[in-house]
């Protein structure tokens, strides 16, 4: 007699079929059958491990958030260890930047799960899935604005104090996405122009035009660095 299939095996199977169409054919592409059928699963089995098309979505989006920290994690690590051998008082900052270029780095290098990481009808949840239990998935992003929120505190503690850091923090975090998303539209390179072959980057290490655009945006919200 053939065992039952393990639940979470399958589970997890259906979320890499997911976040492997998303990588490799965008947002569009992520419909249940074909989700299925890259999972080498019947169409009505992803049905047996999310009530609903959403909560499929969610979990696969969710991978991206855990993608996006982990790269974070590692690339203020990074930056740590470089700064902290010349000037450690800096470190705060050599940190933010690290965020901020891994952040717009991670939306060009991963667009459609960075388009899916933040479709409002996942982070709205409750309209589509009133009842789930567990986490939403507009949770995810809490801890890294938790992050970006405690660097900023630092980085503005001799500035001005009339501004909360969260406030800070959530227009800059606004700043860099926006920045992410018309630049992949191409709308801030021909506003800029910008030549096609001056428009990719690898990770933190961005494109010149781009990379002048996330220094802009950080010296607008927390004044340049001091030499």
């Amino acid at each position: 007699m053939s065992q039952e299939p393990d639940t979470s095996s399958l589970r997890e199977r259906l979320i890499d079929a997911g976040v492997e169409l998303v990588l490799s054919e965008g947002t569009a592409a992520l419909g249940l059958r074909e989700i299925a059928r890259r999972a080498g699963v019947s169409h009505g089995a992803p049905r047996r491990y999310f009530p609903t098309h959403h909560s499929l979505l969610s979990a696969i989006a969710r991978r991206g958030f855990a993608d996006l920290g982990a790269r974070v994690a590692a690339t203020m690590e990074e930056a740590t260890t470089e700064e902290a051998t010349t000037e450690p008082s800096a470190t705060p900052r050599a940190r933010l930047d690290a965020l901020a270029r891994t952040y717009v780095g991670y939306a060009l290098e991963r667009r459609g799960m960075f388009e899916l990481m933040f479709r409002h009808d996942l982070l709205d949840s409750e309209k589509h899935e009133p009842n789930a239990a567990g986490s939403r998935l507009r949770e995810s992003t809490l801890p890294l604005f938790g992050l970006l929120t405690g660097l900023v505190a630092h980085c503005r503690a001799r500035a001005d104090g009339d501004v909360r850091p969260d406030v800070a923090a959530a227009a800059l975090w606004a700043n860099l996405h926006g920045i992410a998303q018309l630049w992949a539209s191409e709308s801030l390179p021909l506003a800029l122009g910008t030549p096609a072959d001056e428009r990719a980057g690898a990770g933190r290490l961005l494109p010149a035009p781009l990379d002048a655009l996330v220094t802009a945006a950080l010296e607008a919200h927390l004044g340049p660095v001091k030499p």
